[in-house]
């Protein structure tokens, strides 16, 4: 009988009384399909696979990560929660050694939400794996983390999450974004000035297959990986660069799916995307499953794969080696500037994020505190069109004594009367007040 050389968690969840609507491609059918498939491979039966059932978080497990607009029980349900607390079990099962890896089979998913959050963008409204792992920092005070985003849309709101944190690296691979949602993540962006160089993004074209993506991995992800030297790899799973995903334009295959997750060896899987409910994300599952638990997979299939698989182009062959020559040579060969500004200085910058699935536009004024020491004091003003005008400022977990003492002062200095809300999330003392 086949047994795990890994051995593995398992968390599932598959929302049954949440959707974006009941047709939408973000329903419960997404996980009841893989929960058929897993069960009839026989998966759960293998010595070494640990099924683990899932508990709701907390608003306090949002607090550490999240400013919500007005409120946690205004932008979240049972589900968000339930879906949160199957990532923090999963977290456990890998932290108290119970497991080698562990992979939450969750939904809603959570990429697209940012460190504000009004409403629900992109199917998202809380960061399930930001969540995740600030709840690890804080339980098992792991400090240097990397996140490993595979769905085939920019990781945005994991990236604005971490864009200050010089100890979170962010790689996020996705189909280009001038060709598909949310349309970020470039290559010229590398973080904030207190973290130049720890976000990276790989924007691959349209139709890219299996080869692209071992490129990317073999010549760019892992080399990058192995140079920070994470305590911890987390894979944000999305499964919707698949060929049969109805919508996305990439060219990848379950087994695809497979070869990239036993190659990255993430530690904690979270799935994201991924809306080829019946044809698609079932096997790639099963694969990511097989790859973690360290299972032969060269036999992982999903049932069209020979007539319907084709592959890549010799056209995107050359497009993908120039951007990840352009990557390489901004990482790898050599490394990004230096942010050249003071100690202390405060850098602002301005945004509108639009939030696609509830209708919401949002103007942002963000102020970072230049630090060397730390990532930085951070102040942002938030208005929305649902009339909500907040300011929310937050100390990093690691914060210097002057990045502290900066946040105070941003405290201390706010004018009556001019918002709807304070948030002060000081990370140092675990501690988040409203005014």
């Amino acid at each position: 009988m086949l047994s795990a050389k890994r051995k593995t968690g398992l968390v599932f969840f598959p929302a049954f009384d949440w959707s974006v609507s009941p047709t939408h491609p973000e329903r419960e059918e997404r996980l009841l399909y893989t929960q058929d498939q897993v069960m009839e491979e026989g998966l759960l039966d293998l010595d070494g696979v640990v099924e683990y059932r899932v508990r709701p978080a907390t608003y306090a497990d949002i607090r550490r990560t999240h400013f919500c607009v007005p409120d946690e029980a205004a932008v979240t349900t049972e589900s968000h929660l339930i879906a949160a607390g199957g990532c923090l079990v999963a977290a456990d099962a890998v932290m108290k050694r119970e497991v080698d890896s562990a992979f939450a089979l969750v939904r809603p998913p959570g990429h697209h939400a940012m460190r504000v959050v009004h409403g629900n963008r992109g199917f998202c409204n809380i960061n399930i794996e930001a969540v995740m792992i600030e709840y690890i920092r804080d339980v098992y005070n792991v400090r240097k983390v990397a996140i490993v985003d595979t769905d085939c849309h920019h990781g945005d709101g994991t990236q604005d999450i971490y864009w200050h944190d010089p100890d979170t690296l962010f790689i996020s691979i996705h189909q280009d974004g001038r060709t598909l949602y949310p349309g970020t993540g470039f290559p010229a962006d590398m973080g904030g000035p207190n973290a130049i160089g720890s976000t990276i993004n790989i924007p691959l074209p349209p139709r890219t297959g299996e080869e692209g993506f071992r490129t990317a991995l073999d010549e760019l992800v892992m080399p990058l990986i192995e140079r920070f030297e994470p305590e911890l790899i987390v894979n944000s799973a999305g499964q919707d660069n698949h060929y049969e995903d109805p919508i996305t334009h990439m060219n990848f295959s379950a087994r695809g799916y497979a070869d990239l997750t036993a190659r990255l060896k993430p530690h904690l899987a979270v799935l994201e995307g991924g809306y080829s409910v019946e044809k698609a994300l079932p096997y790639i599952n099963v694969g990511i499953i097989m790859a973690m638990a360290g299972l032969p997979t060269a036999t992982v299939k999903e049932p069209n794969y020979d007539t319907e698989y084709e592959a890549q182009t010799p056209e995107v062959d050359k497009y993908v080696d120039q951007t990840i020559s352009t990557v390489r040579k901004q990482f790898i060969t050599s490394q990004p500037p230096p942010d050249i500004n003071k100690d202390g200085r405060i850098i602002e910058r301005r945004r509108n994020i639009f939030y696609d699935t509830d209708m919401i536009q949002e103007l942002q004024t963000e102020r970072i505190r230049r630090c060397r020491d730390c990532a930085g004091a951070l102040w942002i003003e938030s208005s929305s069109s649902r009339g909500y005008r907040i300011l929310a400022i937050h100390v990093p977990r690691w914060a210097c004594p002057a990045c502290q003492k900066q946040a105070r002062q941003w405290c201390e200095s706010v004018p009556a009367k001019t918002y709807d809300k304070v948030y002060i999330q000081d990370r140092t003392k675990n501690s988040y007040t409203v005014i």
